[in-house]
């Protein structure tokens, strides 16, 4: 009788093993189908998922070699916009201390293109949002820890003469705390970091933000250093109808929103600009002419003691109604040629403190107040 028990046990645990199996075994099948399944949903994409592989003692999913174009409403034809090598989707070990369930994503090596007659501000939001909902769909807990690695974006126009694509290369992005588990007092607990290597230049990024807020709030700065201009001479060929032999663009900004407000400012930075050349000989005569007025003007223009052109663009107001005073621009560019020289670096002026109602923000001036996330800012949020 025992015997007869003990055989039973054993063809049981038998069972049980050979069930597991087989379900570790066809899983990924399933999921695989689930997954290419909730692309297809998308409406205006077509996209394909090659491979998933599982990870169940660690509880992740392993998406492998994944694309997702845009349909061209008029031609039909599909569109490259996003592509990636390999997706990790897994839960995070260390809030379920906590009790909270909640996920990370990495991707590793993934491209977004932005396609000129798709940069529209509109159709912009329009694919990062299918692209979250797809994430969304394929991620069923909330993501609190978002990465990517070795990223590129680009930017592409082939109509125009001579064909522009440009990209940021070897972008690394990394968000912390995006579901708020921990610091949950703090105004802005969640922090996104990002770099990239762009034509020679970098850009670094640095982001604090409340992604659980009703209105965005978030405190940036950001800055692109030493770009080479003449790398980018089939963008001012093809926008700009010239070319330079030589300088270098630094590109500084910051900003901050709360409560449907924004302010900042964008500080774009020339040095060493040269742009007649020994290229330029067999140029038509209008085009000298058109090389030459540009010249001209950014000697009138720069400030002689550090050789560069600079503005800061202004930025305020209200997602309703953004807007870029244009004459700011103007007075800045005057202002850095003829009395002094905008210094090459993110000022530190835009907190979360500078985004007040609109009679304080009528009167603020960027007058530097401190890194927002200086000791004395920190101690003002709180």
């Amino acid at each position: 009788m025992k015997f007869i028990k003990l055989k039973k046990r054993y063809i049981v645990l038998l069972s049980v093993a050979v069930f597991l199996i087989v379900l570790r075994v066809l899983l990924p099948y399933f999921v695989l189908r689930y997954a290419n399944a909730k692309v297809s949903e998308i409406k205006g994409y077509y996209g394909h998922i090659d491979d998933i592989d599982l990870s169940l003692i660690r509880g992740a999913y392993i998406i492998r070699s994944m694309y997702l174009n845009k349909i061209d409403k008029e031609s039909l034809k599909q569109i490259p916009f996003f592509k990636c090598a390999k997706i990790d989707l897994s839960i995070r070990w260390k809030p379920l201390f906590n009790v909270k369930l909640v996920g990370k994503m990495e991707l590793d090596s993934p491209i977004i293109v932005f396609t000129r007659n798709k940069v529209e501000i509109g159709d912009i939001k329009k694919d990062t949002s299918d692209l979250r909902k797809l994430f969304n769909a394929l991620m069923p807990l909330k993501v609190d820890r978002f990465e990517g690695n070795n990223g590129a974006i680009h930017y592409i126009d082939n109509g125009s003469s001579p064909k522009v694509d440009i990209s940021l290369k070897q972008a690394h992005i990394l968000a912390l705390n995006l579901t708020n588990v921990t610091n949950s007092k703090v105004e802005l607990p969640s922090d996104v970091f990002a770099e990239a290597s762009m034509y020679g230049g970098k850009l670094n990024l640095n982001m604090k933000l409340n992604p659980m807020a009703v209105l965005t709030t978030f405190d940036l700065n950001a800055e692109i250093k030493n770009i080479n201009l003449a790398s980018l001479n089939d963008l001012l060929k093809a926008y700009g109808h010239f070319d330079v032999n030589k300088g270098t663009m630094g590109l500084y900004m910051e900003m901050a929103t709360r409560d449907g407000k924004f302010m900042g400012y964008v500080k774009p930075v020339i040095k060493d600009l040269d742009v007649i050349g020994p290229e330029d000989k067999n140029d038509s005569f209008f085009q000298k002419i058109w090389e030459s007025v540009i010249s001209v003007a950014g000697v009138i223009l720069k400030n002689q003691s550090k050789d560069q052109v600079a503005t800061k663009i202004r930025l305020e107001g209200n997602y309703h109604d953004p807007k870029t005073n244009t004459l700011d621009a103007v007075w800045e560019i005057l202002r850095n040629a003829f009395i002094r020289a905008l210094i090459p670096s993110v000022e530190n002026a835009i907190n979360l403190n500078s985004v007040k109602d609109e009679r304080e923000v009528a009167k603020l001036t960027p007058v530097s107040k401190g890194s927002p996330h200086s000791k004395k800012s920190v101690k003002n949020k709180k």
